[in-house]
């Protein structure tokens, strides 16, 4: 087991591999664009942590080893990033390494005294993480972007696909769509995709008029594609996967009176803009506009780049270190703080917890044009409700 203990004085510096692993119901995308630089690991901290009654104490459960390391070492990253930014000195962050048995991470979370956890990465590991957390009533703000996982006790703060879709659509109707279809692959991210298209719907208007599934890997989404096409009745078309088999799809349902959807997946994909069959596509994803500076930031104190997902470990610790400013030290974590209807500002842009515990993400509209992506509908910079 792992643990490194960081601070606003204490900087742990880890190194990046190139593998990318989010959560396993999405389709994975690609690496960084180039290997960051390897940067040498501090030494574990002793078996236990000093008696502290002047910092709050956080777990960070991600992977630090094995398939989805680079990501949690990305993640661990940002976390320390924020805490120097901040310069917080009132919050002590340690990272527990799950990538051997995350129910054993927790549970050395929980017996170090830590009153919030910041993870875990994967959602197939939170009921092994809440079987500790739980009892201790601990709660959990998990990375994950499966909706599913939330409860009362875990807030899912991954940027969620059904949510982007949803304004998509929403965009879309004001532009004159009306007869919707979907092309998606099959499995788990497809029929969320196909779900979400289906509620976008029927909260902003229109209808859907065909669906097509198909097998990733191979070239089944032309023939899907083909047979949607056969039947025609539609005036957009969603197509839930990577720009590479979008444009694929694209270029046989496509056509001048047809307007083409994509997901979150097409966000940082340079590929989108050398697609003929995508211009004039559109899709919605959080703005990059304080990313871009997260990211030189990133490159100046660790020497590579980061994964994109690693906003969410800096905006965690933003979010603990404001419901820290009602929270004191030794106290159960403030749970229903997170709560605020008012929503929170973070490098992703605006985000609120509903009271399901899932995240709600504020989404700009992007257009694909000749070589370039423009934003069309600008992301609210503030929740109204």
């Amino acid at each position: 087991m792992k643990r490194f203990t960081i601070t606003r004085r204490q900087i742990a510096v880890t190194g990046l591999a190139a593998l990318l692993g989010a959560c396993s119901i999405i389709p994975k995308s690609g690496e960084p664009v180039r290997r960051p630089v390897e940067t040498p690991t501090p030494m574990p901290s002793a078996t236990a942590l000093p008696d502290d009654q002047t910092h709050h104490r956080i777990a960070l459960l991600v992977p630090m080893s094995g398939q989805n390391g680079a990501v949690g070492q990305s993640i661990a990253n940002a976390a320390t990033m924020a805490l120097l930014d901040t310069d917080a000195g009132n919050l002590r962050i340690t990272t527990y390494d799950t990538s051997g048995n995350a129910r054993d991470a927790a549970r050395r979370a929980i017996a170090d005294g830590n009153k919030l956890i910041l993870g875990p990465l994967m959602g197939d590991n939170v009921g092994a993480v809440l079987a500790e957390a739980r009892p201790a009533d601990v709660p959990l703000i998990s990375f994950s972007n499966d909706a599913a996982i939330a409860s009362p006790d875990v807030f899912v703060m991954g940027h969620i696909p059904e949510q982007s879709i949803r304004r998509s659509v929403q965009y879309a109707r004001t532009q004159g769509a009306r007869d919707f279809a979907v092309i998606a692959p099959e499995g788990e991210y497809g029929r969320r995709a196909e779900a979400a298209l289906q509620g976008a719907v029927q909260s902003y208007g229109g209808r859907i008029t065909g669906a097509e599934r198909y097998a990733r890997g191979n070239t089944s989404i032309m023939s899907a594609a083909d047979r949607l096409r056969s039947r025609g009745g539609y005036d957009t078309v969603l197509i839930a996967d990577s720009p590479r088999l979008a444009q694929q799809a694209g270029a046989r349902v496509g056509g001048q009176d047809t307007r083409i959807l994509g997901t979150e997946l097409w966000s940082g994909e340079v590929a989108v803009t050398r697609a003929p069959a995508l211009r004039g596509a559109i899709f919605s994803a959080v703005s990059d506009n304080r990313y871009r500076r997260f990211v030189d930031s990133y490159e100046a104190r660790f020497g590579g780049q980061p994964y994109r997902i690693s906003t969410l470990g800096y905006d965690a610790v933003l979010l603990a270190l404001r419901v820290a400013q009602d929270w004191r030290v030794g106290r159960d974590f403030p749970t229903a703080n997170l709560r605020d209807r008012g929503g929170f500002l973070g490098l992703d842009g605006a985000f609120r917890f509903q009271r399901d515990g899932v995240v709600e993400r504020s989404f700009e509209v992007r257009e694909i044009r000749d070589g370039e992506v423009a934003i069309v509908d600008a992301a609210p910079t503030r929740f109204e409700d």
